[in-house]
Order: structure tokens, then C-alpha cells, then sequence
């Protein structure tokens, strides 16, 4: 598999910068946003489930786009692509904090959500293409790196805002790093080949991917039907729906979605392996503060930085994870980090319930050593697995698949703890959560290393 000429070094590093700053925005505004909706319901009179869908939305409408966006990055550019998401954020981000409703501010938030599945795809195409193959596991792990501390910083930097400034600021702050960047990619984001295609952009098919990812999301989150019934009946019109688009998909000569991509075992096997680990990952970093709140003696901040545990070790292994990617192929890295990540969780639903708490926080830990040692393997061989020319709507594809990992995990969650539940519910959300972490590591060495 052939690729470009890669740019000189020192263009790579800012290529690289601008890519991570872009890519920071996604998730730094993903958690962001939960401090601030305490405040944002009260403003607004209106009751948290209702302002839950600042939330719900963005994660949505994410895990719909990236794979049309990325596929318009490969017929478009790429550079093209980032630069308008970016300024489009920007002015999303503007919108919203002037917002003089809940539902203006909503609309907003999906604006945001918009733009930033059209930057991000891109960003992973375009270093799949200027980055050498000796070096993308390291640089994958350095941007991976970014993206978690970027969700880290997220529920601190945005209670900061909020005790300065107010709520409002939790928006107007993305300015501060839309701005740098937007000049940063102005100058250093290279203009690449773009795609020929004799065919008309799929948008019938566009227009399907994102029926059925949305309509799936919303069914599972149990927020667009209510009554067994119609449950079944929307599960039933999902079902044909997603049938009725990979045969179409199929058979189309240039598809917004290939299907074909999942024929490689490769690729494949690490959309199960993102898919599986992030609904572990998203799952026990939701059920963590639901377990100590029913518990006596634990404030909301305790929990806090007992989480941070798990974010700090996988924001400095996800280099460490690149290099060794790099060094003993994109597997074996792959594979050692989802087991350590499965061990780590292991230890964690052995806590009791008196909650030991050299138990939680030891296990906590070595989940997120795990999560940063396999992140950039995953990443690169997904990318690496398809022409380079394709890279957009892979990366897309890939990371749709960690967002469905969150969406499904969020969603079962509340269903299998319980009310108020506590040792026992957490118990069993452990098991689902182990299940899933043991089938990753078992989808990940089916991983083949590019010859």
C-alpha cells in the first residue's frame, strides 16, 4: 500500500499541533458542558431532562456525522474540511452562549456538534497520509494523549468559567483555542490530492447512515418512544431501515459507508475493540460517582478526583502506547493494553461494599494505563487498513464506533444498576462491563500488522 511523500519534520510537528488542538475540541466540550447544566436548568426553569439533551444530542449527532465528513474530506480535501469546521465551531460556540432559551441553546449545541464531526475525521486522514508508517503509532498516541486530557480538563476548566464568569462562559472559552488553531492550519495543514470520483456524492445514503445511527441512539437512550409497543415497533423500523442501507451501500459504486471496509479482518476487528472498550471505559466512569453517592461519607468532588485516576495514567501511556506500536507492530501493543485495561477492571469490582479504596483507585489506575497503551494501535490500524485515499471515511467509521460504545453504555447503565442500588447494582454493571472488556481483547487479536 503506497503512500504520499511525507512532509518535512518540522512541518509533521505542526501538522501534528494543529491536528491535536482541533481534535481537543470534541471532547473538552463533551464534558464541559456537565457542570454547567445545574445552572443552565435553573436559568432556564426547566427540568434536567430536558436540559440532558445538551448532552444526549452532541453525542448523537457525533457519532452520526464523522463518517459522512469524512467521506466529504476525501472528495473535497481535507484541509479544506478542518478549516471550515473550525470557524464554523467558532461561530456555533458564540451562538450558544448568547442563547436566550434552552432550545436556542440546544440548536447551538447541535450546531457544535456539526462542526466538530467535520474536523475531526479529517484530522486523523490527513496525518494518515503526510505521517511516515515508522512513526504513526507515536504520533497517534501523542494526539490520543490530547483528546484525553482535553476530556480531563473539561469538568475543572468549565467550573473555573462558571465561578469567574457564569455558565455562558463554558462556550465563549472555545474561541481562546478555535482562534490559535484556525491560524495554525492556515499555514501548515497541507493541501492534498483530493479524491476523483465519476459519481455524485451519496447523499441518499448519507441521509439513511444518519436515520439509522440517530434513530438507533435515540431508541437506546429511551428518549424518543415511551410504551413497550412502540418500543418494538421502533426497533423493528431501525432494523429494516439499517438493512435496507448496507444493501444499498453495497451495491453503490462510490458509498458514503462501505461495508466492504468490515470484509478486512483488520479493520474490523478494531471497530469492535474501540466499540467494546469505550462502552467499559464510558460505563464505570459513569457508575464510579453513582456508587459513592449512594454510599455514606462521599462528596461530589471526592469522586471527581478519584475518576481522575483512571484519565491520568492513560493520558501518559497513550505516547508510550504509540512507540510501541511502532516499534512491535500495531497488535501486540493492541492487545497487551486492552488485558492490562481488563485486569484493571477486574480489580475495581472487587472494591465491596465497604468500598476499599486502595482497591478502586489501584484498579482505576491500571484501566487507564491499559486504555492509553492500546488507544494509538487501534487508531492506526484502522486507517492503516484501507487506501490511503479512503482514510477520511475511515476514521470516521472508527470513531462512530467509540461513540456508539458510549451511547449504548450510558443507555443500559440506569437499567442495569437500579435506583439507588448500590454494591449490587455496581456489581452488576461490572460484570457487563468485564464481558465487554474480555470480548475487545478477543476482537483485538484478530489484528494484522501491515507487511
Amino acid at each position: 500500500m503506497s503512500d504520499k511523500k511525507p512532509e518535512p519534520a518540522f512541518r509533521v510537528g505542526w501538522i501534528l499541533t494543529t491536528v491535536a488542538l482541533t481534535t481537543m475540541l470534541a471532547p473538552l466540550n463533551s464534558t464541559m458542558i456537565g457542570v454547567a447544566l445545574p445552572l443552565v436548568t435553573a436559568e432556564f426553569s426547566v427540568g434536567l431532562g430536558e436540559s440532558g439533551w445538551l448532552v444526549i444530542a452532541y453525542l448523537i449527532v457525533m457519532a452520526s456525522l464523522q463518517p459522512v465528513a469524512g467521506k466529504l474530506g476525501d472528495r473535497l480535501g481535507h484541509r479544506r474540511m478542518i478549516l471550515g469546521g473550525l470557524v464554523y465551531f467558532a461561530f456555533a460556540s458564540i451562538g450558544a452562549a448568547l442563547a436566550p432559551t434552552l432550545y436556542w441553546l440546544l440548536a447551538f449545541r447541535i450546531q457544535q456538534a456539526i462542526a466538530g464531526a467535520i474536523a475531526l475525521p479529517n484530522g486523523t486522514a490527513i496525518m494518515r497520509q503526510v505521517v511516515p508508517a515508522e512513526e504513526r503509532g507515536r504520533r497517534f498516541g501523542l494526539v490520543g494523549a490530547a483528546v484525553t486530557l482535553a476530556a480531563a480538563a473539561g469538568p475543572p476548566l468549565g467550573g473555573i468559567m462558571i465561578e469567574w464568569v457564569g455558565w455562558r462562559a463554558v462556550f465563549f472559552v472555545n474561541l481562546f483555542l478555535i482562534l490559535p488553531t484556525l491560524v495554525l492550519g492556515w499555514r501548515f495543514l497541507p493541501v492534498l490530492e483530493n479524491r476523483a470520483s465519476d459519481h455524485t456524492f451519496d447523499w441518499p445514503g448519507a441521509l439513511m447512515l444518519l436515520l439509522v445511527l440517530a434513530g438507533g441512539a435515540g431508541m437506546l437512550t429511551g428518549q424518543m418512544v415511551a410504551g413497550t409497543a412502540f418500543q418494538a415497533g421502533g426497533f423493528c423500523i431501525i432494523i429494516v431501515l439499517a438493512v435496507l442501507f448496507l444493501r444499498r451501500e453495497w451495491h453503490h459504486p462510490d458509498p458514503v459507508f462501505q461495508p466492504r471496509f468490515f470484509r478486512r479482518r483488520t479493520f474490523a476487528a478494531v471497530n469492535v475493540a474501540i466499540s467494546l472498550s469505550n462502552l467499559a471505559m464510558y460505563t464505570t466512569f459513569l457508575v464510579i460517582p453513582l456508587l459513592l453517592a449512594d454510599a455514606p461519607g462521599w462528596s461530589s468532588a471526592e469522586a471527581g478526583l478519584i475518576l481522575s485516576v483512571m484519565w491520568a495514567p492513560t493520558v501518559v501511556c497513550a505516547p508510550l502506547g504509540g512507540r510501541l506500536a511502532d516499534r512491535f507492530g500495531r497488535r501486540w501493543p493492541t492487545v497487551g493494553g486492552l488485558s492490562i485495561f481488563l485486569l484493571g477492571l477486574w480489580v475495581v469490582s472487587g472494591i465491596g461494599a465497604e468500598i476499599v479504596l486502595p482497591i478502586l483507585v489501584g484498579g482505576l489506575s491500571l484501566a487507564g494505563v491499559g486504555l492509553g497503551l492500546s488507544s494509538a494501535g487501534m487508531q492506526t490500524a484502522a486507517v492503516e487498513s484501507v487506501p490511503s485515499r479512503e482514510a477520511g471515511v475511515a476514521a470516521g467509521i472508527f470513531s462512530t464506533s467509540r461513540y456508539i460504545g458510549s451511547i449504548a453504555g450510558s443507555s443500559v447503565l440506569p437499567l442495569i444498576y437500579g435506583a439507588g442500588a448500590g454494591i449490587g447494582g455496581f456489581d452488576r454493571v461490572l460484570f457487563m462491563v468485564l464481558v465487554a472488556a474480555f470480548v475487545a481483547v478477543l476482537a483485538s487479536l484478530l489484528i494484522e500488522d501491515e507487511p
